[in-house]
């Protein structure tokens, strides 16, 4: 009789996945493993791998597990998994969680935009000085909002926009249609013309080096004056000197930063404390319930289909870097 096949997945996971796994996959065993120096029993055997932020060990079992051919993340962003010892593992299949994200994050990117546009910190800030006095206000209908990288995240705001009556531009590799985005547009000269017209720019890329400060200098300067940038994405999509910048002059309306470069922000950042921004700690997914549910049913659904030598999802490209 076979033996089981062996997945390794972090300890402090074991009580959340380890029914569920059992019941979707019963010819599979996890085995949990932590940072710390001792041998994972069972590693040299292990055929799979999830990864989570909570351990960094993951690396060294990769480099050194003789069978490991299949490693799974929770995150939907891979730029810092693609290291040597994943590319130079002949054979693996990485897989990403980013369709757990599609509800969290672009809620929290309409979140702060309508509170960019309806002056909700100005209010809060009157009611604080029991002041009564009106604010002019922008409606969303109408506003243009330019949405950089059109994955599940980005398509996940395009669908939300539409629902506020917002014109949609997307910006990705290639021009075919988006559902929820009125018109796609590619290369350098598509980016042009997003930055141009768009009131709200939302980075919601994969980070590579072709998008690593696709908002420059250059880009910051063709924006709006009234335009506010959000990035939910990585800090090194923007550059942050030159943003720094633009907002220090209120060359632009402001941002909104869920991610930083470096993170944390530093306590003595101008960042901080410029009344144009709004800083949230890389938490745009909100560690809610219902993503971690997800989260768990995409781990469990490919950990399925891996025991059953079928097709994995979400499956990335290590060349596109995503």
């Amino acid at each position: 009789m076979a033996s089981p096949m062996k997945i390794l997945i972090p300890a402090n996971m074991m009580d959340d996945y380890g029914a569920a796994a059992k019941a979707a996959a019963p010819d599979v065993d996890l085995l949990p493993y932590d940072d710390s120096d001792g041998p994972v029993p069972g590693a040299d055997e292990a055929e799979g791998i999830l990864r989570s932020w909570t351990f960094r060990r993951w690396k060294q079992l990769v480099a050194e597990g003789p069978r490991i051919r299949w490693m799974h993340t929770l995150s939907a962003g891979v730029d810092g998994l693609l290291v040597p010892e994943v590319r130079s593992k002949k054979g693996l299949i990485l897989t990403e969680s980013g369709t757990a994200f599609t509800d969290s994050i672009p809620e929290f990117v309409m979140a702060w935009i309508l509170m960019v546009a309806r002056r909700l910190p100005q209010f809060i800030d009157q009611q604080r000085d029991h002041r009564w006095e009106g604010i002019q206000q922008d409606e969303l209908t109408d506003a243009t909002i330019g949405i950089v990288g059109l994955g599940p995240i980005g398509l996940g705001v395009a669908k939300r926009a539409k629902a506020f009556g917002m014109r949609t531009l997307g910006l990705r590799r290639h021009d075919r249609p988006a559902e929820n985005v009125d018109e796609v547009v590619t290369s350098a000269e598509g980016l042009d013309r997003l930055v141009r017209e768009s009131d709200y720019i939302v980075i919601a890329a994969a980070l590579t080096e072709e998008t690593r400060h696709i908002i420059g200098k250059a880009e910051i300067a063709k924006m709006k004056p009234t335009a506010w940038i959000v990035n939910i994405a990585r800090g090194e999509h923007i550059d942050q000197d030159a943003l720094l910048d633009a907002l220090q002059s209120k060359a632009i309306g402001g941002a909104c930063l869920d991610v930083t470069t470096p993170e944390p922000l530093p306590k003595d950042s101008p960042l901080w404390d410029l009344p144009n921004v709004y800083i949230a700690p890389h938490n745009s997914t909100g560690n809610a319930p219902s993503v971690r549910r997800r989260q768990r049913e995409i781990f469990i659904d490919n950990l399925q289909r891996f025991s059953k030598g079928e097709p994995l999802e979400n499956v990335v490209d290590f060349e596109r870097g995503y």
